[in-house]
């Protein structure tokens, strides 16, 4: 009978290693996720720094909008790991303000020169915001895995 005993404590420990494994190899994969999607984020976001530099420096723009783009996102291109995401909410904020009034936009597509350059930093914008939507989801999932207590108290977690 104590055999019984010691073969079914054996195989619940084995069963228990084997779980924990896999909720250490999900999270280690949630992780190389987050990593992925940084790096589309940040592709994304100097795609659209470029695109805005392009638009900005066509002189079709009125001069103050063209400096404030100008700035924003030369700042933004060159900013360093510290100020970066500073520099792309500040980015984002200038072209809210310069594009405000969708007639302003309309009146941009209707010159067939500058039309691909509005279409381009419009589907950059797209982009960027999907790409920030999936980063945000992804970076979610892997703190609510962190926070279960199995995780924190066998520190499956890491350093990551």
């Amino acid at each position: 009978m104590t055999g019984l005993y010691v073969f079914l404590a054996l195989v619940l420990v084995v069963l228990l290693g084997l779980w924990l494994t896999w909720t250490a190899n999900r999270l280690d994969r949630m992780h190389h996720r987050i990593d992925v999607a940084r790096g589309t984020l940040d592709a994304q976001l100097l795609r659209r720094s470029g695109a805005t530099l392009e638009l900005a420096s066509s002189e079709v723009l009125d001069p103050p909008s063209r400096l404030v783009l100008l700035d924003a996102a030369n700042h933004a291109r060159n900013a360093g790991p510290e100020e970066f995401e500073a520099a792309e909410s500040d980015l984002s904020q200038a072209l809210r303000a310069v594009f405000a009034q969708p007639a302003a936009v309309e009146s941009l597509r209707d010159d067939p020169t500058v039309r691909p350059l509005v279409d381009e930093l419009a589907r950059d914008c797209a982009r960027v915001e999907l790409a920030r939507r999936f980063h945000n989801d992804v970076v979610v999932s892997a703190r609510a895995l962190r926070s279960r207590r199995r995780v924190r108290w066998l520190r499956l977690a890491g350093r990551a």
